[in-house]
């Protein structure tokens, strides 16, 4: 039977399962898309007792396997979102969606008794963020639903929920707690005065390694399991283990954002008020990071684009380099804003809409570069395009950037957390496919 390692990667969208061999090569993958219920006050969420059942099935159905041997699992899904558990682990609420708009009057109560959005954001390098803060949500559940807080034993990030539906064991863990979630002050590297001062510590489980597994006996096997990871931090695992000298990674999708784990300076209002945050590494170190909603004016414009010049949507793909397009001297101050009317063809067009991208790039990235960094890496969609990428290395032209791909990162880095509780080989060289410009 093949050694493998089980990864249940949970997106807003897709949730995925994996099981890795040793080498870390996919040798089975799935995918499932759940509909959304609404919670008590109507609003959309996760399914969570859909989903629970299908992580339980799907696991139990490959424990079953007589191809495989899996020795270990561990979880990786998006943040700001916590299960709260009885005294049964039972989950006592709905997974509330981050999404949903935070009242403003507990908002108000909360910064008149601990400080402006400003020093709260500054503290716990998370920009205000209602509901995406996700410490906010317990702030709420205490003081808008009472008897729901009072009946929750402990509340958990929404990736050691899901491990503790096969471990049994509730933990907190660094990574989700870092997450822009208000709780944790980076100052002082401990939780902050208001969740102390409000007993919320109190509902928040010991805090377990992100890259120590738990023995556990689940249904005859035993298995490694993992406490889970929140996916941002989990993607950024297979670079910080492979790459050797300071790096900055552009995580490029519907947002773009530049992550440092080589800049340790605080946040600083002015950096916060530009859209930056920290994340956590699983190893609990700080990453300074920066967002730009790029990826998202790129699906604007490309419709803009098609609509205005005739052409299939995905046409940019087909198109060259060509520097004798671009205007230098143009800036747009936002990115939704592209025009396409103001170009003679699509060509043109999509170009300088690029160009805008990357100055716009250029500054976000900008914010959280530091001269440790000697080199940038682009993973995600526009790691893809290569007209993207001669500009980005056009305008850092004292480091070395990179086209980087990791298949299924945010699994892969899942399963490398854990790699020496259940692996004995050396950790693969290879994970990393790269392209210089």
């Amino acid at each position: 039977m093949l050694p493998v390692i089980a990864i249940f990667d949970i997106g807003k969208t897709n949730k995925k399962f994996f099981l890795f061999n040793e080498d870390y090569k996919i040798v089975e993958e799935y995918s499932k898309n759940f509909l959304e219920i609404q919670d008590e006050d109507g609003f959309a969420c996760e399914d969570i007792q859909a989903l629970s059942n299908w992580i339980i099935n799907t696991l139990d159905q490959f424990l079953q396997s007589e191809t495989y041997d899996i020795k270990a699992i561990n979880f990786s899904a998006y943040g700001a979102s916590f299960v709260h558990i009885d005294k049964t682990g039972n989950p006592v609420t709905p997974l509330y969606n981050y999404l949903k708009p935070y009242l403003p009057d507990t908002e108000e109560k909360f910064y008149q008794k601990y400080g402006s959005r400003e020093t709260i954001a500054v503290e716990t390098a998370s920009p205000a963020l209602g509901n995406l803060n996700s410490g906010f949500q317990l702030y709420a559940l205490k003081y808008e639903k009472k008897d729901l807080f009072e009946r929750t034993e402990a509340c958990l990030h929404f990736p050691q929920y899901l491990s503790y539906l096969i471990s049994g064991q509730a933990y907190s863990e660094i990574t989700s707690i870092g997450c822009h979630t208000a709780l944790w002050d980076f100052n002082k590297n401990q939780y902050h005065d208001w969740v102390i001062h409000e007993t919320i510590d109190k509902k928040l489980p010991t805090v377990h390694s992100s890259d120590k597994a738990i023995q556990v006996h689940y249904k005859g096997a035993d298995l490694q399991c993992g406490v889970g990871l929140h996916d941002s931090s989990s993607a950024f695992i297979p670079y910080i283990q492979s790459i050797k000298t300071p790096f900055l990674l552009i995580s490029t999708g519907t947002w773009c954002i530049s992550m440092n784990a080589f800049n340790d300076t605080p946040l600083t209002e002015d950096e916060l008020k530009q859209d930056c945050l920290c994340y956590m590494t699983y190893s609990g170190s700080p990453v300074k990071s920066s967002r730009l909603f790029a990826g998202y004016a790129h699906e604007q414009a490309i419709k803009k684009l098609a609509d205005h010049f005739d052409e299939e949507l995905y046409y940019f793909d087909k198109i060259t380099f060509d520097k004798e397009l671009i205007r230098e001297n143009e800036v747009l101050d936002d990115l939704l804003l592209f025009d396409p009317s103001n170009y003679d063809s699509y060509e043109e067009g999509y170009l300088n809409f690029i160009k805008q991208v990357v100055i716009a790039q250029k500054k976000s990235t900008s914010l959280v570069l530091n001269n440790k960094v000697t080199q940038i890496y682009v993973d995600g969609g526009f790691a893809k395009n290569e007209k993207y990428m001669h500009l980005l290395a056009e305008a850092f032209p004292d480091k070395e950037v990179y086209a980087a791909s990791v298949s299924q990162a945010t699994a892969i880095g899942a399963a490398l957390a854990i790699h020496q509780d259940w692996n004995e080989k050396e950790l693969p060289a290879h994970i990393i496919v790269t392209k210089r410009y």
